[in-house]
């Protein structure tokens, strides 16, 4: 569906007919830009709305179907480009996906929503405001969202960095359980977030590239400075990444060292009880010729030897930390 539609001249919007087509041929004649946001269209839908704009069908395919990795194309003189919006869910800690699929072209940008996390009316209210920087054309909307887009993953990189500062508080905590479970849930979160954002670098280096003529040169440094922020947010979910690695490997070394531990205080335990259990056995086979059995201080000797062999370990293995 349409979530809205404009024209734009000289950075101000201008009341002007509802079909895009008609507001294409007025930007087209008289200067400016139509600027036209969808949110999950049918194919049927899409085509409807868009269809005298001649986009390529491949391009059209792309923005209905979506499920695209963020990507720069070039279709006869349209430029595509695909960037992923990621949302943070606070109840979980999970990350969700969106898509925004732009078509840009001198006298119209068209954005395509899918999914969750691309607050767009926000960005289209805000730019509004600056009428100098939205003369600049569709190039100038593209760097709007992408600018947006890129805040949202600075903003969720903070939340993944609180929940990992809290594993690894729960991992170094001295607690007898493991956390290998959520760790594993928030570094596959991790990837998910670097999957959403990495690929991104690529067409906005593009876009920055001296060879791209398509993006206006008082543009590129604002597109350089969105390309900065992303690429410190890449860095960020890497080092979030490495950190929980650390921590995994540390939760596995913890768990081993329990066993360690119990295996030692169960040994130590057996070795206790197999010293009373050797001299009862002994003593217990009954054999004719033992002559401290008719001895006066046979029994409280042998319960004394029981006695000090007992205490002799226990502070053997209370000494090594055994016990």
């Amino acid at each position: 569906m349409i979530v809205d539609s404009a024209l734009y001249q000289n950075g101000n919007r201008i009341s002007g007919p509802t079909d895009i087509s008609d507001l294409v041929d007025i930007a087209r004649t008289s200067g400016g830009f139509v600027w036209l946001g969808l949110a999950a269209p049918s194919q049927d839908e899409f085509e409807h709305v868009v269809g005298e704009l001649n986009f390529h069908p491949l391009a059209v395919e792309d923005a209905v179907h979506a499920q695209q990795r963020p990507k720069i194309e070039e279709y006869e003189g349209l430029t595509f480009f695909t960037l992923k919006t990621v949302f943070y869910n606070e109840a979980n800690s999970a990350i969700s996906t969106g898509e925004l699929i732009c078509f840009i072209d001198k006298t119209f940008i068209v954005i395509v929503r899918h999914g969750e996390g691309a607050p767009l009316a926000s960005v289209r209210h805000e730019i509004e405001t600056k009428p100098e920087f939205l003369a600049l054309g569709p190039f100038a909307v593209l760097h709007a969202v992408i600018d947006r887009v890129i805040d949202g993953y600075t903003s969720i990189a903070t939340e993944l960095e609180n929940d990992v500062i809290n594993l690894e508080t729960k991992v170094f905590g001295g607690k007898r359980q493991t956390f290998s479970q959520e760790i594993y849930f928030l570094k596959r979160e991790i990837i998910e977030y670097r999957h959403a954002i990495e690929p991104l670098v690529i067409p906005l280096q593009k876009l920055v590239s001296e060879t791209y003529s398509q993006t206006p040169e008082s543009l590129k440094p604002f597109f350089r400075d969105t390309l900065d922020h992303l690429l410190r947010a890449c860095e960020h979910a890497s080092g979030m990444d490495s950190l929980l690695t650390t921590a995994l490997q540390a939760d596995l070394a913890h768990v081993q060292v329990r066993q360690n531990e119990d295996v030692r205080k169960i040994s130590a335990w057996v070795a206790l009880a197999a010293g009373p259990t050797m001299v009862a056995g002994i003593y217990g086979m009954n054999f004719k010729y033992m002559p401290e059995l008719s001895w006066r201080f046979g029994y409280p000797l042998v319960l004394f030897a029981i006695t000090s062999l007992s205490a002799l370990l226990l502070y053997k293995f209370r000494k090594a930390n055994w016990l």
